[in-house]
């Protein structure tokens, strides 16, 4: 992140990508400032005029010009020039990138950050320039069918990083020790089909690694509401959905893994 300037953190949800990357500020940072750290998300109506600048009504049923969050926070930056900073975009593929950043596409290159790089932006001819301490981090899930990837312009002016899901490699992370803490038996019965289970979609010619289940749907924040019912309820509202929308196009598939986690909860599963 420090020699890039920006990074996209991708993967399909529940592998960590916002908990990570708030923490992959504050450890950069040195401290928890959140005074340092901005995030936003993006969507399919997201503009150049939310993130940058634009006219917007006022009060008095006219129009003014308002400068928006991603100009903001860059001013915000060239008052420490000396302490990075970091923005955070969630869901960056949801949006349309070209139309959002503009000439500012540009100006994120790390080569190009600085004064000496300042550009006049589109309304008000005012001069701007993006700080060389500010950090871009955005996360991409993999797993949304309706996205279309990034462009490949925006794309080269990224580095991209994978996340995984932790359940495989859990004695060389956090996730492990969190685990250990856990005393509930069906919870460690249900990671053991999930892990399975993910093991079915990697090799799935129609899904693959990018549509694998993360960890963070069996690490609430409070893992003391962690029993037998919390599981049910994480099982049967938020994997077995997923699963019925993955294979949407493959009943028996669908039936067989439902039948198997409904069997590893210790209930009767009647298609």
């Amino acid at each position: 992140v420090i020699r890039m300037k920006n990074v996209i953190r991708q993967r399909a949800p529940g592998v960590g990508k916002t908990f990570s990357a708030k923490r992959l500020a504050y450890s950069i940072i040195g401290e928890k400032n959140e005074n340092r750290i901005c995030m936003i998300q993006f969507h399919q109506s997201y503009s150049y005029e939310d993130f940058i600048m634009g006219y917007r009504p006022n009060e008095n049923g006219g129009f003014e010009l308002q400068s928006g969050v991603f100009y903001n926070f860059c001013e915000r930056c060239k008052e420490n020039p000396d302490k990075p900073y970091f923005f955070i975009i969630d869901e960056i593929n949801r949006g349309n990138l070209s139309k959002i950043f503009g000439e500012l596409l540009m100006l994120i290159e790390a080569d190009k950050r600085g004064e000496n790089h300042k550009l006049n932006l589109v309304y008000g001819g005012k001069a701007f320039y993006i700080p060389e301490n500010l950090h871009i981090i955005g996360m991409m899930n993999t797993a949304d069918r309706s996205l279309a990837m990034i462009d490949y312009a925006l794309r080269r002016r990224f580095s991209f990083y994978t996340m995984n899901p932790a359940f495989d490699n859990a004695d060389k992370n956090g996730f492990g020790e969190y685990m250990k803490k856990i005393d509930c038996e069906l919870y460690h019965t249900m990671i053991g089909k999930i892990k399975e289970l993910n093991h079915e979609i990697r090799k799935n010619s129609s899904l693959g690694k990018g549509f694998e289940i993360g960890h963070s749907y069996f690490a609430p924040e409070d893992s003391s509401i962690i029993d037998d019912e919390w599981v049910c309820n994480v099982a049967e509202y938020e994997i077995i959905p997923l699963i019925e929308e993955y294979w949407f196009d493959d009943e028996r598939k669908t039936e067989d893994w439902k039948k198997i986690l409904y069997q590893a909860l210790g209930e009767e599963y009647d298609s």
